[in-house]
C-alpha cells in the first residue's frame, strides 16, 4: 500500500514527509493503522548520526500504538480491532536470551538498525523505488505499519492512543530504570539526571517504589517544577548544586540510585554521575551515547574501593509483553500520570517543529496524532 512517512536521507538534515510504500503483511506479521507516535530523543540521534542504521533513507519513529486492520499467516494471538502499543525491542519469548528472563533483550534486536524484517530478511518498505531502513524495523511516524508479532503488544481499547503510545518506548525505559535496574528500595535516596519523557518516568518509578529522597537536576527551570509536582523533592539547575543539596540532605551519603536520562550521554560526564552515588551506590546509565565514543571518565581506584556499580540498561530492564500493559493498567487506576507528560500533540507534517521544541525544552514528551486527513 502507498502511504507517507517521515524520512531522512543523509544526516544532519530536516525530517520530509514523503509517499512511501509499505508491503502486505507475510507470515508472522501484522498491518497496523497507526494512531499516534511519541516523539522520542532517541530518533533525533538518527538525526545526527549517534544511532547509525545501515542505510538511508531511514523512517523514524519507535514510540507508537494503533489498531490492527490486517493479520498474515501464523499470527494466533492477535486479530483486527486489537489495540496495540509496538515494542521497539522485539521479544519472541523463545531465544536463549528471551528464555534467561532477558527478554528486553531478544536476539531478534541483533538486526534492529539493520533494516530487513524479522520475516523474511526484505525490505518491508520502499521511496523513491528505493528500500527503507525504519527505526528499529517500526517506523511509527507513518499512519500505516507492517511489522513483526514479536514487536506487537495488545493492550486494553480504553486506553488513549496518544497516552499509550509512550509506553512503547520512554515510560518503560524510564521507570525501569528505577524499580527493575536501579533496584529501588524504600527509604533510598534516589537522584534523576534530565526529565524529558523517560526522566519523568524514572521520578514516578522511584516514587512508587518508596523512595525517600528524590533529586532530579534539569537545566530548564519549568521541567524542574513539573518534576516536583510529579513526586521528586528536590530539583536543581546544575551538577554542582545538586552536589551541595544532595550531601546535606543525606547527611553526605549521596544517592544510593542516580539515573542518567540525559538527552545524550557523555563519556566524560560518567565521572561526575558516580560521583554522586554512595557507597554500594549504583549509577544507572539508561541515556544513550554516540555509538563511536568510547572515551570515558572515570576514576577506577574510586569505583573499586567505594564499591559502586555502573549499571547500563535498555527498555528499563523489563519485559515488554509483560510491563507494557501493566505500567497502563497503573494509569488507568490513577497510579502513574501519562497525561501530564504530552506537553503537546504534532501533525505529522510538523514534525520538524517538534523536535525543535524538544531540543530548546519547550517539552516533556511530543506527541504525533494521526487523523482520517493522514490516511
Amino acid at each position: 500500500m502507498k502511504t507517507k512517512g517521515a524520512l531522512i536521507w543523509e544526516f544532519n538534515q530536516p525530517w520530509s514527509i514523503e509517499e512511501i510504500e509499505i508491503g502486505d503483511p507475510v507470515q508472522d506479521e501484522v498491518k497496523i493503522q497507526m494512531e499516534a507516535s511519541g516523539m522520542c530523543h532517541s530518533d533525533h540521534h538518527l538525526v545526527t548520526g549517534d544511532i547509525p542504521m545501515m542505510g538511508f533513507p531511514v523512517l523514524g519513529g519507535h514510540e507508537g500504538a494503533g489498531i490492527v486492520t490486517e493479520v498474515g499467516p501464523g499470527v494466533e494471538d492477535l486479530e483486527v480491532g486489537d489495540h496495540v502499543v509496538l515494542s521497539f525491542i522485539p521479544s519472541c519469548g523463545r531465544c536463549p536470551t528471551c528464555q534467561a528472563g532477558l527478554r528486553n533483550l531478544c536476539d531478534l534486536g541483533a538486526g534492529l538498525l539493520g533494516g530487513l524484517a524479522v520475516s523474511d530478511n526484505t525490505h518491508r518498505i520502499t521511496a523513491k523505488g528505493q528500500p527503507v531502513f525504519p527505526m528499529t524495523l517500526l517506523g511509527t511516524f507513518s499512519p500505516y505499519m507492517v511489522v513483526h508479532k514479536s514487536s506487537v503488544v495488545k493492550i486494553d481499547p480504553s486506553i488513549p492512543f496518544e497516552v499509550a503510545c509512550l509506553v512503547g518506548c520512554g515510560v518503560t525505559t524510564g521507570y525501569g530504570s528505577a524499580v527493575k535496574a536501579g533496584d529501588i528500595r524504600p527509604g533510598d535516596d534516589v537522584l534523576v539526571i534530565g526529565v524529558g519523557g523517560v526522566g519523568m518516568s524514572a521520578v514516578q518509578g522511584a516514587v512508587n517504589a518508596g523512595a525517600r529522597h528524590i533529586f532530579v537536576i534539569e537545566p530548564v527551570e519549568w521541567k524542574r517544577d513539573a518534576a516536583l509536582k510529579f513526586g521528586a523533592t528536590h530539583a536543581y539547575p546544575d551538577t554542582d548544586a545538586a552536589f551541595a543539596g544532595i550531601a546535606e540532605a543525606t547527611y553526605g551519603l549521596m544517592a544510593k540510585q542516580v539515573i542518567v536520562t540525559v538527552g545524550e550521554l557523555k563519556g566524560a560526564d560518567v565521572d561526575t554521575y558516580v560521583n554522586l552515588t554512595s557507597k554500594g551506590g549504583t549509577t544507572v546509565l539508561t541515556a544513550i551515547g554516540s555509538l563511536m565514543d568510547t572515551n570515558v571518565t572515570l576514576n577506577l581506584a574510586m569505583l573499586t574501593l567505594m564499591q559502586k556499580r555502573i549499571q547500563g540498561t535498555i527498555f528499563g530492564g523489563g519485559n515488554p509483553h509483560f510491563d507494557i500493559p501493566q505500567l497502563l493498567s497503573m494509569y488507568k487506576a490513577g497510579k502513574l500520570n501519562l497525561d501530564d507528560m504530552i506537553t503537546t500533540q504534532y501533525k505529522l507534517e510538523q514534525i520538524n517543529d517538534g523536535y525543535k521544541d524538544m531540543l530548546e525544552g519547550r517539552n516533556i514528551r511530543g506527541v504525533i496524532r494521526y487523523t482520517d486527513a493522514d490516511r
